[in-house]
């Protein structure tokens, strides 16, 4: 959306809280502006700077400039990720409730302008309403996707889906112009945020949250056509280079093994309808082109406010390259125009997870391990990989630390759930931190649990622990769970400590193998 276009900003009174400090800060006012910026069923490969052939020069830049991150993780789905980011919490029933805080309401107690732009996907009731929960300015997609050309099209057609949400700040948006593109109105949402705020004497905090490259594949015909005929190597080979680029790189050892497909994925060479398949993943790649630009247009915007130099950018994907494929492979819906749903389907992402084994959903490294750019001038090293191991959790408490913010024990009369992250401001100035003793996952019946070295994973499609070396073993090949029957009792029984109380534990007590 255009700057012609914008609302007038609307700035929200600033809430009292009573509350305990998260941490040591730099001093006021040096307090940086803060873009934390989260793309939708990314794979860990699809970017430039993380193996992947799609032209992403923003995001490579900020990673040039800053550091990458190799073992950050999500809750792997589109909206336990989100509350989790957003809260600081293990995701939960309910995900957003009156016990829990938001980022935006925290750093607003600390004197910060707050906006969103983009997905939010954790309710649409004024309890769990972006901008009646800490941000000044909302402009985007209460829902967890839409017609990327016109958001008032019913989602899916083919199921006579409904209508998704779309709006600015309290009001709901139901027409949208000729041209509209929601990444597109993502971005320039964003960098006008950042026009907007740089004018006032007060730090910023910017939450951009993409759709893309979440289904439907919607493109922009110029984009797509830089990649039409690129993925004629199908899956196997795309695969294979982006691992071979990310031993390279440095992201991952040469002696990992690079797992194999998964029976439910068939060989590129059994495929019958190939230029269907290459238009599938270049449409993909051209959303990520698309949003990369748009990333781009942020950045300037930061460039000319001269509110670059003080602003932490960060880039991460709210789960793993997505699997589904709602309606199914029909070729006669064309991947790219409004008019058709499509999705890219399991063998693309397959090799969208690069180098890890499965997907969105599923709490394997392909599932929950996501790519994290983050560039500080000044403060984080230019061009360097950290192999600490992070937590989306932990951008509440970074965050707070950094805005000299408190993280409240109760807020506006209510208790509030302690923060469960631990700050990764030391991990961003280059030094070791003491990390999680424990991670947890769970997302419908796929659970794991990683203590230092050790992960423990429970596919509910095979309804069995696993138990790996990732120190060994990052890429989930070698199950030693036969061999190690008294860690993996061990590691079980906490999962189920951590589980029972936050309501997600199984009814039925999963068993030690």
């Amino acid at each position: 959306m255009r700057r012609s276009r914008l609302r007038k900003l609307s700035i929200g009174a600033l809430a009292a809280v009573a509350a305990i400090a998260c941490g040591p800060a730099p001093a006021a006012d040096e307090r940086p502006n803060i873009v934390l910026i989260l793309c939708d069923d990314m794979g860990y490969s699809d970017v430039g700077c993380y193996g992947g052939e799609i032209q992403t020069p923003n995001i490579d830049k900020l990673a040039a400039e800053g550091v990458r991150f190799t073992q950050f993780y999500n809750a792997a789905r589109c909206w336990p990720t989100r509350a989790a980011v957003v809260t600081g919490l293990y995701p939960r029933p309910g995900n957003l409730t009156q016990n829990m805080v938001t980022f935006g309401e925290v750093l607003r107690t600390a004197g910060y302008q707050t906006a969103l732009s983009g997905k939010w996907h954790l309710g649409h009731s004024k309890e769990t309403h972006p901008f009646h929960r800490g941000f000044d300015e909302y402009y985007g997609l209460l829902d967890g996707c839409c017609n990327f050309f016109d958001p008032s099209i019913p989602d899916p057609p083919y199921k006579g889906g409904r209508v998704r949400y779309f709006g600015h700040n309290d009001e709901r948006i139901t027409e949208f112009p000729e041209g509209f593109y929601t990444t597109d109105a993502f971005s320039d949402h964003a960098a006008e945020m950042v026009r907007q705020f740089a004018k006032a004497d007060k730090p910023f905090f910017l939450h951009v949250c993409y759709t893309a490259p979440h289904y439907p594949l919607h493109a922009k015909p110029e984009d797509v056509a830089k990649y039409k005929g690129k993925y004629m190597m199908g899956w196997d080979e795309l695969r294979r280079r982006r691992h071979r680029r990310q031993v390279e790189m440095g992201l991952i050892g040469p002696k990992r093994t690079l797992p194999g497909r998964d029976e439910e994925t068939h060989a590129w060479d059994e495929e019958k309808n190939q230029e269907y398949e290459d238009l599938r993943m270049a449409v993909y790649a051209a959303m990520i082109d698309s949003m990369d630009q748009g990333i781009g247009r942020i950045l300037k915007a930061l460039d000319e406010t001269g509110t670059a130099e003080n602003t932490l950018v960060l880039f991460l994907s709210d789960n793993g390259g997505c699997a589904e494929n709602p309606g199914g492979t029909v070729t006669s819906r064309i991947p790219g125009p409004k008019e058709y749903y499509v999705a890219c389907g399991r063998p693309w992402a397959y090799a969208q997870n690069t180098p890890f084994r499965r997907y969105k959903s599923w709490v394997h490294e392909g599932g929950c391990c996501t790519p994290l750019v983050a560039r500080w001038p000044g403060v984080i090293r230019p061009g360097t990989i950290t192999r600490q191991v992070g937590h989306v959790i932990d951008f509440m408490p970074t965050f707070a630390d950094l805005a000299r913010a408190e993280y409240p024990k109760e807020f506006e009369g209510r208790e509030i759930i302690p923060c469960e992250g631990k700050s990764l401001v030391p991990v961003l100035q280059g030094k070791t931190r003491e990390g999680h003793d424990t991670l947890y996952w769970e997302h419908i019946g796929n659970r794991a649990i990683r203590q230092g070295k050790w992960k423990l994973v429970w596919d509910r499609t095979v309804k069995q622990w696993e138990l790996y070396d990732l120190e060994a073993d990052r890429t989930e090949t070698n199950d030693l769970a036969a061999a190690e029957p008294d860690r993996v009792g061990r590691m079980s029984e906490a999962w189920m400590r951590w589980a029972e109380p936050i309501g997600v534990a199984p009814k039925e007590k999963p068993n030690k193998r």
